[in-house]
């Protein structure tokens, strides 16, 4: 008569693979939505949140699974090592997340110029769903930037603002930063004032000089930060999770010399998880890069 040893099965390691799975097509599909379709970050965040949990529960079946293997010789042994592969990257993207968020100050906008942040053009207004944050940063939070990221300072060039504008233009574009409203730009372009116009674009001289009329009052225009500053707002998104952050970039002319100061906010929640000073110092190094050779104290 002959005996068959029959391996026993582990449920728990096949429950495992099936949840882990689950779990990493939640992350993936979310990520791609968000980062090259309409999902808000909000909800990016939330579905992010949903496959870490599943995943979570993944990971003592497949511990189940590892140790029957061990005791009994039961299959399902690499369904459970699948199982925790699969969890192990929603997992990981959340511990790293949560790792920064209580390792670094509670900042979502961090500037070069701490006494006097550049100002936005145009504030970015969205809505922020079931992530509120603080109207301003208070005196406390640019304390805080201060002592996380003492090394975040603006730059100032030995070359005139058109230069150095030149430069901030083509490290925008390196850095993958989308420039979508200027101010004071006029202080770089040519004068076209100086310019002799076209024969057709002369005006002819009239046989009879026209009356002088009073010149109407001016209407106001509003005035963003000095009146000599150039100001470049945009935004930009991280490479693979897509999380949105809106910035402006200042250039103030001084003398013989041009600084350069940036401010980066995340579009949503109150903490950028430092996210917005790697933008900043990537941003500044590359303009370095391009300005090399006339950068100054």
């Amino acid at each position: 008569m002959t005996v068959r040893f029959v391996r026993p099965v582990s449920h728990s390691a096949y429950a495992a693979r099936r949840l882990g799975f689950s779990a990493l097509a939640l992350f993936l599909i979310a990520t791609a939505a968000h980062r090259f379709g309409p999902l808000t970050t909000p909800d990016f965040l939330a579905l992010l949140f949903l496959s870490a949990v599943i995943a979570a529960v993944s990971v003592p079946l497949s511990l189940i699974g590892l140790m029957r293997l061990w005791q009994v010789g039961a299959e399902g042994g690499a369904a459970a090592a699948k199982g925790l592969f699969y969890a192990a990257i929603p997992l990981g993207v959340v511990a790293t997340g949560a790792f920064y968020y209580y390792t670094l100050p509670a900042l979502y906008d961090v500037s070069t110029d701490l006494s006097d942040p550049a100002p936005w053009i145009a504030e970015p207004q969205v809505n922020q769903q079931w992530l509120p944050r603080p109207l301003f940063i208070s005196p406390v939070g640019r304390r805080a930037q201060f002592v996380a990221y003492p090394g975040l300072t603006g730059r100032r060039y030995e070359g005139a603002l058109d230069r150095v504008y030149e430069g901030v233009t083509k490290a925008a574009l390196s850095a993958r930063i989308a420039i979508t409203r200027k101010e004071g730009v006029e202080l770089v372009a040519p004068d076209i004032s100086e310019r002799p116009a076209r024969q057709d674009e002369q005006a002819p001289v009239p046989d009879v000089a026209p009356i002088p009329l009073p010149r109407p009052d001016p209407t106001p225009v509003p005035i963003f930060g000095n009146s000599g500053d150039v100001l470049l707002q945009g935004q930009t998104r991280t490479l693979i999770l897509g999380l949105r952050f809106d910035l402006v970039i200042r250039l103030r002319e001084d003398a013989d010399t041009t600084s350069v100061d940036i401010r980066v906010a995340s579009r949503y929640g109150s903490h950028d998880l430092g996210i917005g000073e790697a933008i900043a110092e990537d941003f500044l190094d590359r303009l370095d890069t391009e300005l090399l050779g006339i950068a100054g104290g």
